[in-house]
């Protein structure tokens, strides 16, 4: 069986901040999609009516529904030239959601990733991002973290 040969990914990317994503403004029609998608079924996902009788301003988004609002991190992660990241050797390691409040349409959320370790193991290095997201008073509302796997070569 042949051994797996890491593909360095730069190690100074340990720590790095990215800029502040594009302020993304949180749709009713985008949460309802979404909850289509992921086949959520509560009427807090799609009855305004339903989410402002538990207290919410609209519309209840998913806890998935941040990957929306982190993709835009990650793609300024995956876009850099410095990094020695392979997009076409990336696979999906790992994802959780660590939430303050829930996102609910209307909102305008805004990202900052930063790149909290890098790992080799078994040939792959393991690249973990944090991306906080904020609303537009600055108010954390969730940080989601992944963990990205770029796979080695033979």
């Amino acid at each position: 069986m042949p051994k797996l040969v890491t593909v360095p990914v730069n190690k100074e990317l340990q720590g790095r901040v990215f800029p502040p994503t594009t302020p993304y403004l949180v749709g009713r029609e985008k949460v309802r999609e979404f909850s289509r998608a992921v086949f959520a079924q509560s009427p807090l996902n799609h009855d305004p009516e339903a989410a402002r009788a538990a207290g919410y301003t609209d519309v209840v988004a998913p806890p998935t529904f941040a990957v929306v609002i982190q993709e835009a991190g990650l793609a300024l992660l995956l876009a850099a030239p410095d990094t020695g990241i392979d997009f076409s050797r990336i696979v999906h390691g790992e994802q959780k959601f660590t939430y303050t409040r829930q996102i609910v349409a209307g909102d305008e959320l805004t990202a900052i990733l930063t790149v909290t370790s890098i790992k080799s193991l078994g040939g792959n290095d393991m690249i973990t991002a944090e991306t906080a997201i904020s609303d537009s008073t600055g108010n954390h509302v969730v940080t989601a973290t992944s963990v990205l796997v770029m796979r080695g070569t033979e």
